[in-house]
């Protein structure tokens, strides 16, 4: 569930700068986006629970990066009186819960490992 929905939330940031002149941070913003279900994916192939734990982090990691990106496209955009990044509101509150979740994966398989 959360590679899903990190996966579509990286369609989501696609979208949302598809028409961005911002080179610089749409770039970054996309590479974070995609960072998030890459990582997980990665992990998830790994053979051990410790390197998908690595993985987690590393996903986890790269939601803050992109919510972090989305706060200051807003503020950007606000300062130069456009309007701004369409959904961004939403996609900041998705990295919030996506965050929350991978965290409560993390936790989860850390209690499986330890038993």
């Amino acid at each position: 569930d959360i590679w899903k929905r990190s996966c579509e939330l990286a369609v989501d940031v696609y979208v949302a700068n598809h028409n961005s002149k911002d080179f610089g941070l749409r770039d970054q913003m996309q590479r974070a986006a995609v960072s998030i279900p890459s990582n997980i994916a990665e992990g998830c192939e790994r053979d051990s629970t410790p390197d998908f734990i690595k993985f987690l982090r590393y996903s986890k990691g790269s939601c803050g990066e992109l919510r972090t990106q989305l706060y200051i496209a807003d503020r950007v955009r606000k300062k130069l009186d456009h309007p701004a990044l369409e959904g961004s509101r939403e996609m900041i509150s998705e990295t919030k819960e996506l965050s929350k979740m991978i965290q409560g994966l993390i936790n989860s398989l850390n209690r499986r490992s330890n038993s």
